[in-house]
């Protein structure tokens, strides 16, 4: 009986604690979804908009390409191009599903039997395991969240992925994940992958290369094909086997794709030509004015600048900066038993280790390895530096100048041969206009980017010397002297100060022609006496010179005030133009990845007449030469070829026809390579030009062209005269103590002006003027510009039909540029962006209009700038053009 009862007792226990597990199985089963669905409705507040990112953003790096479509310059490194899901090929989606989310079609955003696996990689820290998340969850992350591995942003991943669900079809979702995911390589996005790694569009990839960007997302730099090859191809075929398991390819296709080799054709953009120094100009400019995200906005830059002209500009400033040294003597060699790879060339100098030295010659090892050979003639140059105004005597061989395992620098010479050669510490720079519309025809910011990055065409604030004469001398002739009034050249004193002629000679009175042409100080200083040094730094600030960095003494005269070369280019254009300021700018259009137009630049001309009469012909001729095809002498010249093979036989043609065959079927496979994504703008179509203000009489602008020409031909810059020309004119300077050396010259057609001195003001040497140092140089590069150019003058005649008027002068601060405004919507849009040099600002009695501080002001002030707003750019032609960089 007591067994029977405790019995009883024990199943009613039983059933009782079955009853409570039930209980607790209900409670729990409905807490769950309850706490699940309560976290949900707390959270749901604070996550973001999905429809947010219904759509993908394009990226591609920024491109800056000379006006004769040369790219020149590259920035960004990040790729993505979005793709919409019918442009996926079936075999790619089935790869990523086999890779990440085999049942993603089937589950609701969430894999339970994924989440064990993300609980545990959070508790343990273990990253070993493939993780938890879907393709959903995927997307959540990559769109929303940050890539931290916290039980908080699993949860809010959660929460996002159901709400994807809701909200966003399966495709959409899926689509979503292609164009967002990290590939490596810079590549985000099946597109760019495809691009980065094969060269190819989508369509043209195989299974076996959809497989490996497949493989991709779990671990992109630990299976990335380039650096780990191996353990990306065991990744890649453990795809194509999960892809026939599941069905997706038949045997066929999996024993084809796991035979495949790795067949990389990495898309890979090579320069055209490098110019750092404009390339960077570009890329400041638009950075500071739309912020970094423009390095990846896919923009197609063109500037004004041509790439001939360029390249002619470098190599004058290069010859110049070797002739400089040569004349003042070697320093020696860079170092001894060093290790030639921590030596980088600079410009055309490549480092050298020298490896024997003979009686008359040495030999050395370049970087490539080759052995190169530098003749006593590439070497006699190199007498003992001891000052600047001195050097010893010249070598008697070659063990006087070199020693073994010097590092050295050589240059390669026209005639094949080697020299000697050692990186200038003195520098130079060159700045070359268009005078009748501003535009930047070439500019030298030093002797070598790499080596210095420091601009000194738009940075370098020097004294301008005696090319500052010529200004203050249009100031006397626009208050009614003429070229034949006399002015004293006898001895002045102001003060204590009394000023000299740089001969130490007095020549009584002379006109005011011959005063400039031979440069007489104290000519200068007596012009500038009478007519007033207020009235003067007036017109040089409508001349384009910063006001404030102008002296209010006589000695303004010499030239002690400061600007810049691109100031001073600026100025001697309104010579060329007949009296007009021009606005100097370098940016003529801006497209789109799609080689949509977004800008085009309108500058105002000093003769719009005359541009706008020519208008239509102008335009035709454009259209006219956009159509004509670009190859028609290579098609006279494979009309030729098939004759003299018909007449030869056809033993070569075959040949030729299979080579040509292979590689248009190359081109068609590989057919999304870095050519494929140079621009290929439309044709371009000028709109009518507004006309330029003009500063000066065209009297006076023509006495003052004419007077200049005379110092080509009987003055300071008669060695000009060598370029057998009688159209050109200019002015050299040279400061105290030849700190600097210029030479500021002109054509009716180009503007140009040459600096050289050191970083930090010293003496050159006693003999090194302007007509020595800056004068060669501009000469070498005139001599390329105007090598078919009709010989032509400035004219008297006001074609342009304008009035002197008060205008907007640049003002070349350290705080930058501030447009002209246009009085349309476009304007008064981009009319808070920020400036950068060089600025222009409104004169009394205008409207004043927003300019940034003057130098002294902008010193202190330059890290508290106020972020730019990013305004889009104005889309087809506009005057506004997107400003000159610091």
């Amino acid at each position: 009986m007591t067994q029977k009862n405790a019995t009883v007792h024990l199943l009613r226990f039983l059933v009782g604690l079955f009853i409570a597990f039930l209980a607790l199985v209900v409670i729990l089963a409905l807490a769950v979804p309850i706490g699940f669905y309560g976290m949900a409705m707390y959270l749901s507040p604070t996550l973001p908009s999905i429809q947010e990112i219904k759509t993908a953003s394009l990226e591609m790096p920024l491109q800056i390409y000379s006006r004769d479509d040369k790219l020149i310059g590259q920035y960004g490194n990040r790729m993505s191009l979005p793709v919409t899901y019918d442009e996926i090929p079936q075999n790619l989606t089935r790869a990523f599903l086999a890779a990440e989310d085999a049942s993603f079609f089937q589950h609701s955003g969430i894999s339970i039997k994924g989440l064990g696996r993300a609980v545990t990689e959070v508790v343990t820290d273990d990253d070993t395991q493939t993780g938890g998340s879907t393709i959903t969850m995927q997307v959540a992350k990559n769109y929303f969240l940050s890539p931290e591995r916290t039980l908080n942003r699993k949860l809010t991943e959660l929460f996002l992925a159901r709400k994807m669900e809701d909200e966003l079809s399966k495709n959409e979702i899926l689509t979503l994940y292609v164009n967002k995911i990290y590939l490596g390589e810079g590549a985000y996005g099946i597109r760019a992958a495809a691009r980065k790694y094969y060269s190819k569009s989508l369509e043209n990839l195989t299974v076996a290369e959809m497989a490996m960007l497949a493989g991709l997302p779990k671990a992109p730099s630990k299976y990335n094909p380039v650096a780990n090859p191996d353990r990306a191809l065991t990744r890649r075929n453990w795809i194509i086997g999960r892809m026939h398991d599941l069905g997706y390819i038949d045997q066929a296709q999996h024993d084809e794709a796991i035979n495949s080799p790795i067949g990389l054709k990495l898309y890979q953009e090579k320069l055209d030509v490098n110019m750092p120094y404009l390339a960077e100009m570009a890329r400041y400019a638009l950075v500071n004015r739309y912020g970094e995200e423009v390095v990846n906005g896919g923009w197609r830059v063109r500037l004004t600048i041509d790439s001939d002209a360029q390249a002619a500009a470098e190599a004058a400033v290069i010859k110049g900066l070797v002739a400089y040294e040569h004349r003042h003597g070697w320093r020696g060699a860079e170092a001894n038993g060093e290790s030639l790879e921590n030596f980088r060339r600079y410009s055309s100098m490549s480092p050298a280790k020298v490896t024997k030295v003979n009686s008359r010659s040495f030999e050395a090892t370049i970087p490539s390895g080759e052995s190169v050979t530098v003749n006593w003639s590439g070497m006699s140059w190199a007498r003992k530096y001891i000052s600047a105004d001195r050097v010893g005597y010249y070598p008697n061989n070659a063990s006087q100048v070199v020693s073994e395992e010097d590092i050295v620098r050589v240059i390669p010479t026209e005639n094949g041969n080697w020299q000697l050669a050692q990186i200038p510490e003195v520098q130079g720079s060159l700045v070359s206009l268009d005078p009748e519309t501003g535009a930047l025809n070439a500019l030298v910011g030093g002797f070598d980017f790499n080596h210095s990055k420091f601009n000194r065409a738009l940075q370098g604030w020097r004294q301008p010397g005696s090319t500052i004469k010529p200004l203050v001398y249009t100031t006397a002739l626009q208050k009614g002297y003429r070229p034949d009034s006399i002015v004293s050249d006898r001895p002045i004193q102001a003060g204590d100060w009394k000023p000299k002629n740089s001969d130490e000679r007095f020549l009584g009175d002379i006109t005011l022609r011959r005063g400039l042409y031979l440069s007489r100080n104290l000519v200068s200083i007596r012009l500038l006496q009478a007519i007033g040094i207020s009235d003067t730094r007036d017109l040089l600030d409508q001349f384009g010179l910063d006001k404030e960095k102008l002296p209010t003494t006589l000695s303004l005269a010499l030239g002690t005030g400061q600007a810049t070369p691109l100031q001073m280019a600026t100025a001697y254009a309104t010579f060329a133009n007949g009296g007009h300021r021009v606005q100097p700018y370098f940016i003529e259009q801006i497209y789109n990845y799609d080689n949509k137009l977004l800008f085009q630049a309108n500058p105002q001309q000093a003769c719009a007449l005359c541009f706008n009469e020519l208008l239509d012909e102008r335009n035709e001729a454009l259209i006219e030469a956009f159509n004509t095809p670009v190859d028609d002498d290579t098609t006279d010249a494979q009309s030729t070829d098939e004759q003299t093979d018909d007449a030869e036989g056809d033993s070569g043609t075959d040949a030729e026809e299979e080579a040509l065959i292979a590689a248009q079927n190359e081109a068609l496979i590989y057919d999304a390579t870095p050519k494929a994504d140079r621009l290929d703008a439309p044709v371009v179509q000028y709109v009518m030009a507004t006309q330029a203000p003009r500063i000066l009489k065209p009297q006076v602008a023509f006495e003052m062209a004419d007077i200049l020409r005379d110092v080509v031909q009987r003055g300071t810059a008669v060695r000009a005269r060598a370029l057998g020309r009688d159209d050109i004119g200019g002015k050299t300077g040279t400061t105290n103590e030849a700190k600097d050396a210029w030479f500021a010259g002109f054509h009716p057609t180009n503007a140009t002006v040459v600096w050289m001195g050191f970083d930090q003001p010293a003496t050159m040497g006693r003999r090194e003027y302007g007509g020595v140092a800056a004068l060669p140089v501009w000469m070498d590069f005139m001599k390329a510009q105007l090598k078919d150019t009709p010989k032509q003058w400035v004219s008297i005649n006001n074609r342009a039909k304008s009035k002197r008027q008060q205008q907007k002068v640049i003002e070349m601060t350290d705080g930058g540029i501030v447009l002209e405004e246009d009085a349309d919507d476009i304007a008064k849009d981009t009319a808070r962006a920020k400036p950068v040099k060089p600025s222009v600002q409104p004169r009394q009695p205008l409207e004043p209009e927003p300019v940034e501080e003057d130098a002294a002001t902008t010193q202190s002030t330059n890290n508290s700038r106020s972020a730019i707003q990013n305004t889009p750019l104005a889309p087809t032609p506009a005057e506004r053009m997107p400003p000159m960089p610091e």
